[in-house]
Order: structure tokens, then sequence, then C-alpha cells
């Protein structure tokens, strides 16, 4: 356990922040697993699932919570896998 006042501190943010994207993280994947599935299945709202997970994606990686490349090619895989069907 740190003695210092900063890096107790530091100790907080790290675990609010992780909690953070540990949500926004969880999140994606429901979405992401949603519009497979929905795609997968030819349903109607599968154009909605598709436009909720990628828009999601591009708000963690516009917050810094994904890596802009991994949002981009999560993004690009969902895209191919749509087109296949």
């Amino acid at each position: 356990m740190a003695n210092i006042a900063s890096q107790k501190k530091r100790n907080r943010q790290n675990e609010v922040r992780r909690q953070r994207n540990k949500s926004v993280r969880s999140e994606i994947k429901t979405r992401m697993k949603a519009a497979r599935t929905a795609l997968d299945a030819g349903g109607g709202d599968a154009p909605d699932r598709v436009r909720a997970a990628q828009r999601r994606l591009g708000k963690a990686a516009a917050q810094g919570r994904l890596h802009k490349k991994t949002a981009a090619r999560r993004t690009s895989r969902l895209m191919r896998s749509g087109s296949s069907t």
C-alpha cells in the first residue's frame, strides 16, 4: 500500500478509470454480439443493431477508451461479416 499522498490519489484515479473502461468494453461486447446475431439471423433490425455497435465503437475511440485503430478494425470486421450474407 502506498504511503505517499499523491500515489494514494493516483491509485484512486486509476480504479475509477478502470471501472469506467470495464463498463464501456462490456457494453461494446454486448452490442457487437447483438449485431452479429442479428446479421446471422437476417432479422429486419440488423441495420439498427450494426449502427448502434458502430456508434458505440466510435464514441469509445473518441473518448480514449479504445484505441482509434482498434475501433476501426472492429467496425471493419463487423461490416465484412454483414456483407457476406
